[in-house]
């Protein structure tokens, strides 16, 4: 009997930190999904959209304004040319974002009704599927809002400084850090390593701006007239 009761109260000391380590172990995965619940992929869709054209944006205008900065030391064609580039580069954006976004939810909604077709209760799980296809408005207003905000920079930093070498000076000064930190912020959402990111932005930035500056002054000092 005595052993009996042994036996029993043995089991039960037993279930007990099983018990409990595995209450433990659940709030501690519920703690885990909870912090991190976020959908990489969803992200993407939009993080891409609005850190391509913050890009664009600031690299284009900067290039734009540079190669004209290359061969007029007038303030006015560099303002002119980057304005025209900031207008022209947002509605090219948009557009083509929404035409490119729009075609990929169209080919996105073609499989999933060919997978559902084949499958019982089909139409509720493509409304389900449905919500998750990217939205090219989304997109489109992320890229004009994100071009515009990066091509606004280097127009702003011209747009007050009369010399004309201080003015390229302060250009590249303005164009490079917001580079820099378009690439770190990139990297933090989506969650990327933040030092490649930025030197990776950085240099595409002053590759796109040297040559524009370079072959642009190639060509104007070779009897083409501005």
């Amino acid at each position: 009997m005595a052993a009996a009761t042994h036996n029993q109260l043995s089991n039960n000391s037993l279930e007990i930190p099983i018990y409990a380590n595995y209450i433990m172990d659940s709030k501690h995965c519920q703690k885990i999904e909870e912090g991190d619940n976020v959908d990489y992929f969803q992200r993407a869709q939009w993080l891409r959209a609005a850190v391509l054209g913050a890009n664009d944006g600031l690299v284009s205008v900067a290039s734009l304004m540079m190669g004209v900065g290359s061969v007029k030391e007038d303030i006015k064609p560099m303002l002119l040319a980057g304005f025209a580039g900031l207008i022209a580069g947002a509605c090219s954006m948009a557009i083509g974002e929404f035409v490119c976004v729009y075609t990929q939810r169209d080919i996105e909604v073609a499989q999933i009704k060919r997978e559902n077709s084949m499958k019982v209760g089909g139409e509720n799980e493509e409304e389900g599927e449905k919500e998750n296809l990217p939205n090219p408005f989304q997109a489109a207003f992320a890229s004009v809002l994100a071009f515009s905000v990066g091509a606004v920079m280097p127009f702003l930093a011209a747009a007050f400084i009369k010399p004309h070498k201080v003015r390229l000076g302060v250009l590249i000064l303005v164009a490079s850090l917001a580079l820099v930190v378009f690439g770190i912020v990139g990297a933090v959402l989506g969650k990327t390593p933040k030092v490649k990111s930025s030197i990776r932005v950085l240099v595409g930035g002053w590759v796109a701006m040297a040559i524009t500056f370079g072959l642009t002054k190639l060509i104007g000092s070779n009897g083409l007239q501005i």
